[in-house]
């Protein structure tokens, strides 16, 4: 919501555009008129001589004559055949000039014309004074006031005057309490609050305000409801603007709107402004990027307009991007933007309170864990997690329930990752065999290699995104690194499917796909980014760009040496092929028994996986009281298909889908 002075300002912007509109409609409808008017006029009249005049009234041609001070209108009789009453107005009228003739009005009379004299017009005379003089001055007063703008130096019809939106006090709604899973972000721009607040503390022992705090962070991770937060906590006016506001067609318009921007920040100091999507103007200006002569004129602006306001006026500058590597170093030196405040993504215990902030006006039941949803969703943004708050909701309501249930959280988990299930989509029997054993593959893996991750759901039910099916692995606690070892487990796993298929069938299909693409950057990443080469060593081959978007890689080497790379890649996927065929191998009666088992029930737990597999090895399985309590109660609520759903932690990050 807007203060009074921003909807003064909107009303004052379109004032003139409507006087404009109004002034240039009553321009054109008189000169309109004034051109039909003047069109019937000359259609409906004719001049004669003062001779032809006097013939017609010999003649008997004259019905009435109208004696003017400068010409004689000359009205003709009906012509033979017709009387007065059927012919009242005469389609032509005659007019002549004065002549000095005493003998007229007799003459007249005698022939038995009608005689009037003139009588002034006074409406005639308003409308001639509107036709000509109302133009004229509504043409004076349109001009005075785009000259009077242009002078005061805000451009033809306003377009070079700052359109940011002005919030005040907490009129956001949103304070540092509404943001979670940020506290070192929340933590850096409490300080610039309290300077805000309390400028003489920090004057006293002679600290300066930061003239500029820059929000880097991926998509999602809530840099824009951080600025929000920052209004609302501030109780300082807080102008915002997105970075593209400032660019238009014209050359000079977007500094013009930087000037403008500033002059009425200074005015309303202390106050905070905001520039959204700053990359949008703060791209660097060499040619790597490209040359914009507009945009790069409005960072110059941008940058003079920080090196020339004081900071003892109490003006902040919070800017936000996901693409600091683009952004011009000028800007980013201290003096100008002397903060950089890393906005990523949360850890367990974020995830957990962002959690708990988005379902704080959601109504849940006891079943509700959001610890477990948290340890599930590992590299999820904020943006992400209230998405499945919400489809929780949605969930519980198309289910005809009042309350979310921990099953409609894990179902909207899913519905985010991997899409709502295909239920029209019918495969053959061989596919099913095919898919089957391929994420039993996956599976296997897994509970082989003590390195990976424990499986928790295995489906061959296909999703809207485009997996056939995938098996969900959830870790038993949050990691930060992974080790040589655990990265090789990760690549026998991703290629398990693809080998599982070569066992069983003696054929490779298209499922795999989006394994191999996953297996070949892990591996990719070990040659070139992370060190485990032995061919290679400790050498740095790749750099990532764009760290916070797609996070790719861009080579720095020659030729060669990214071919001896390839080289490396394709040995390091070729061990791990042979790895995970001979552990299959090794173990076909699980493969074939898991298999078979979930062909018949389309989805398994983690729990009946494990159990199927430490029969066959011969295992004693391990009591779990607290699991067993667990999926008791989720049977007694919903049946064997809320206790598979409840059993269902996703780990975004380690997602397999296979396509």
């Amino acid at each position: 919501m807007e203060n009074n002075n921003s909807n003064n300002n909107g009303r004052n912007q379109k004032g003139p555009q409507t006087f404009i509109i109004l002034a240039a409609a009553a321009i054109i409808t008189l000169m309109l008129f004034s051109f039909i008017n003047n069109l019937l006029v000359d259609s409906s009249k004719k001049q004669i001589t003062y001779n032809e005049f006097l013939e017609m009234v010999d003649s008997g041609q004259v019905k009435s004559v109208e004696i003017g001070s400068d010409s004689i209108t000359i009205i003709p009789a009906p012509t033979s055949g017709n009387n007065d009453s059927v012919l009242t107005v005469p389609i032509i009228t005659y007019y002549t000039g004065i002549v000095e003739d005493d003998t007229l009005i007799q003459r007249l009379l005698d022939a038995g014309v009608s005689v009037e004299g003139e009588i002034p017009d006074r409406v005639g005379f308003l409308e001639s004074l509107l036709v000509s003089l109302l133009p004229l001055l509504l043409i004076w007063l349109l001009l005075s006031f785009l000259f009077s703008k242009m002078a005061k130096g805000s451009g033809m019809m306003g377009v070079g005057k700052s359109n940011a939106k002005v919030y005040v006090e907490k009129e956001t709604g949103i304070t540092f309490k509404d943001v979670a899973g940020e506290d070192e972000a929340k933590e850096s721009l409490q300080e610039v609050v309290d300077f805000l607040h309390n400028p003489t503390k920090y004057a006293t022992i002679g600290a300066k305000l930061p003239k500029g705090a820059l929000l880097v962070g991926p998509p999602g991770t809530g840099k824009t409801l951080l600025a929000k937060a920052v209004a609302g906590e501030a109780k300082v006016p807080f102008f915002s603007m997105a970075g593209s506001d400032f660019v238009e067609m014209f050359v000079g318009v977007g500094a013009s709107r930087v000037r403008d921007l500033f002059k009425e920040a200074q005015k309303a100091a202390p106050c905070i402004i905001f520039i959204d999507e700053i990359d949008a103007i703060g791209k660097s200006r060499d040619a790597r990027y490209g040359g914009d002569s507009e945009r790069e004129q409005t960072l110059n602006q941008l940058l003079a307009e920080m090196d020339g306001f004081d900071t003892s006026k109490g003006i902040l500058i919070l800017a936000a991007t996901n693409r600091p590597e683009v952004l011009d170093k000028a800007l980013l030196r201290p003096g100008r933007f002397d903060r950089r405040v890393i906005v990523d993504k949360p850890d367990l215990k974020g995830r957990v309170e962002i959690l708990k902030v988005h379902a704080k006006n959601v109504l849940m039941d006891d079943t509700v864990d959001l610890d477990a949803i948290a340890l599930a969703t590992s590299g999820a943004v904020g943006s992400d997690l209230a998405n499945m708050i919400n489809e929780a909701a949605i969930n519980a309501v198309k289910h005809g329930r009042q309350v979310v249930s921990q099953s409609d959280l894990f179902e909207a988990v899913e519905v985010v990752l991997v899409g709502k299930e295909k239920k029209d989509r019918i495969m053959s029997k061989e596919e099913r065999r095919i898919v089957s054993y391929h994420e039993v593959g996956h599976a296997l893996i897994s509970a082989l290699e003590k390195d990976a991750e424990p499986v928790q759901k295995i489906t061959i039910v296909p999703r809207t995104m485009g997996a056939l099916g995938y098996v969900m692995n959830v870790p038993e606690e949050e990691k930060y690194l992974n080790t040589e070892k655990e990265l090789r487990t990760m690549l026998v796993k991703f290629l398990a499917g693809r080998a599982a298929e070569e066992i069983v069938f003696d054929t490779v299909t298209t499922g795999a796909s989006n394994d191999i693409e996953k297996a070949t950057e892990i591996a990719r990443a070990m040659v070139t980014q992370y060190g485990m080469s032995e061919k290679f060593g400790l050498i740095g081959l790749e750099t990532v760009e764009s760290k916070y978007l797609d996070g790719k890689a861009a080579m720095h080497c020659g030729d060669a040496t990214a071919a001896e790379v390839d080289q490396e890649v394709m040995r390091l996927l070729k061990e791990s092929y042979e790895r995970a065929k001979q552990l299959l191998t090794e173990n076909r009666e699980a493969l074939d028994k898991i298999a078979e088992f979930l062909i018949e029930k389309e989805t398994i737990t983690g729990k009946e996986f494990m159990k199927i597999f430490h029969e066959i090895k011969g295992i004693p399985e391990e009591t779990d009281t607290d699991s067993a309590e667990e999926v008791s109660g989720a049977a007694k609520e919903g049946g064997e298909a809320v206790t598979e759903i409840q059993e269902l932690p996703v780990n975004l990050a380690k997602e397999e889908q296979d396509v």
